[in-house]
C-alpha cells in the first residue's frame, strides 16, 4: 500500500502522538500529520485547523488524495476557537514560533482541560517556552530533537501537572533531552559553542556599547551550553 513520505522532523512529531486519541492539528499547513498517523493506524480520526484558507485547501486536496476524508476534517480556526472541549484527546502544534503557540494555548485553556496531551514542536523561544508549560500546569513528560537541512528542531510531549526544573540549562535545552544525553543536542550544543567562542574572539578587538553587551551576552551562553554540555561527562 501506498504511503505518503514526510520530512524527518514532522515523522518525530508524530512518533510522540500516543495510539489511539482523536487527533488536533493545529497549524496543519499540508495536513501531513494527520494524514501520516492515520494511515499507520497509530489514530482514530482527526480535526485538521488552520488560520489561513489557502493551507486548509492545500490540506483537504492531500486528503482527498489519499482518501482520507471520513478520517479527517478541516476547520479554518485562529488557533483552537473551532475546536470544542472533547472533541480532541491530542493537540499537535508543529513549526510555529513559542511566542504565537503559548497566546494559542493560553486563549484555547477551557478546551485543553480534556486533552490527554500536548505534542508541541516550538520554533523559536525555546526556553521561554518551557517555562510558560511549568507556570501553567503542564509537565514535559518526553522529548526529541532531530537535525535535518541543517537545521535543529526540539519537541516535546506534555501532560497536566507540576513541573520544578532547578537548572537554567533544564529549561534552555531540555531536561528530558539532557538526561537521555540525546546525541542530536550534544551536536548542537557543540555547534553552538565553537560559533560564540569563534564571534567573542573576534569581538575582542572591538570597545563599542553595543558589542560590550554581545560579548556579555556570548558569555552568558557560553556558561549555559557549559552547564548543558556537562551532563554528556556524567
Amino acid at each position: 500500500m501506498r504511503e505518503l513520505q514526510i520530512s524527518r522532523r514532522l515523522k518525530a512529531v508524530a512518533a510522540l502522538v500516543s495510539p489511539g486519541l482523536v487527533l488536533a492539528d493545529v497549524g496543519c499547513d499540508h495536513g501531513y500529520i494527520p494524514i501520516y498517523l492515520i494511515q499507520k493506524g497509530q489514530i482514530p480520526r482527526a480535526i485538521a485547523m488552520d488560520i489561513n484558507q489557502g493551507p486548509l485547501l492545500r490540506a483537504r486536496e492531500h486528503i482527498r488524495e489519499w482518501g482520507l476524508e471520513a478520517y479527517i476534517e478541516t476547520r479554518l480556526s485562529d488557533g483552537l476557537k473551532a475546536l470544542e472541549p472533547g472533541e480532541a484527546q491530542c493537540l499537535v502544534i508543529a513549526g510555529m514560533g513559542g511566542p504565537l503557540m503559548e497566546r494559542i494555548l493560553t486563549q484555547g485553556a477551557p478546551v485543553l482541560k480534556d486533552m490527554k496531551e500536548l505534542i508541541l514542536q516550538p520554533q523559536s523561544e525555546i526556553g521561554h517556552f518551557r517555562q510558560f508549560l511549568a507556570e501553567n500546569g503542564y509537565r514535559i513528560i518526553e522529548e526529541d530533537m532531530v537535525e535535518e537541512e541543517k537545521k535543529y528542531y526540539p519537541m516535546m510531549k506534555a501532560v497536566q501537572g507540576s513541573m520544578n526544573y532547578t537548572k537554567k540549562a533544564e529549561y534552555l535545552y531540555g531536561k528530558k533531552l539532557l538526561e537521555k544525553r540525546h546525541p542530536v543536542l550534544r551536536e548542537f550544543l557543540e555547534k553552538e559553542d565553537r560559533a560564540s567562542r569563534e564571534l567573542l574572539k573576534k569581538l575582542t578587538q572591538v570597545e563599542t556599547s553595543s558589542a560590550e553587551k554581545r560579548k556579555e551576552e556570548l558569555q552568558e551562553e557560553i556558561r549555559d551550553r557549559k552547564e548543558a554540555l556537562a551532563y554528556y561527562e556524567m
